[in-house]
């Protein structure tokens, strides 16, 4: 699984597979790319910058901190330097 973040786009792209893709469906801002057998091969997340402050509001702690960058939480930071 590959993963990237386009800034001028705000887009997160996860290729989730090297086969080719025939055909993609839309559902608000996400955008799932299909091989022609229907497996999907690539998602992608239009406005991604919206929908990971979404996600991180509605995350639970203990993930957030697995998933996201340490500077996010510079209370954290804080509380681990003092």
């Amino acid at each position: 699984m590959k993963a990237k973040y386009y800034e001028d786009a705000d887009l997160i792209s996860w290729k989730i597979s090297k086969k080719p893709f025939e055909y993609a469906t839309r559902t608000g801002d996400f955008v799932v790319h299909y091989s022609r057998d229907n497996e999907p091969v690539l998602i992608e997340i239009l406005n991604a910058s919206k929908f990971l402050k979404v996600a991180n509001s509605i995350l639970p702690k203990k993930i957030r901190k697995q998933v996201l960058p340490q500077e996010v939480y510079p209370a954290v930071a804080h509380r681990i330097s003092k």
